[in-house]
């Protein structure tokens, strides 16, 4: 990761909150560097199915992310998966603390809805109870 300050946001506020698309490229970072086909691979087994981002899409998505200081292209791809054709990916730091933030923002909404009667399958998949 890197501290430099982002290009264009200022504040973890400013950009949020995320694109579905950009939420799963960052938590796809979260686990370490990759590159374009990836991510996408990885964005598809993540939303089982339900986002299957196309290269233009993608390539728009990471060049958002760049230009906002979320993602930067990597220098040093991993040794075991070094190929020189292919661009990799990695989080800045405050691309971990806009991903923090998403995630804690996105807990509160599911939290909310739990309390609610609408969705009784939030009671099981969180592992609470209602008394």
């Amino acid at each position: 990761m890197t501290q430099a300050p982002p290009a264009e946001a200022h504040r973890v506020d400013d950009v949020l909150p995320l694109t579905p698309l950009s939420f799963h490229v960052l938590l796809t970072l979260a686990a370490g560097q990759a590159h374009g086909y990836g991510i996408a691979k990885a964005v598809e087994a993540q939303t089982k199915g339900g986002l299957r981002p196309g290269t233009g899409t993608l390539h728009n998505a990471l060049q958002r992310l760049m230009q906002d200081g979320m993602i930067h292209p990597s220098t040093d791809p991993p040794v075991q998966q070094d190929d020189r054709r292919r661009s990799y990916y990695a989080l800045t730091d405050f691309g971990v603390a806009v991903f923090r933030a998403e995630a804690l923002r996105l807990a509160e909404l599911v939290e909310a809805a739990s309390e609610t009667t609408l969705v009784p399958e939030l009671e099981r998949a969180l592992g609470t109870t209602k008394e």
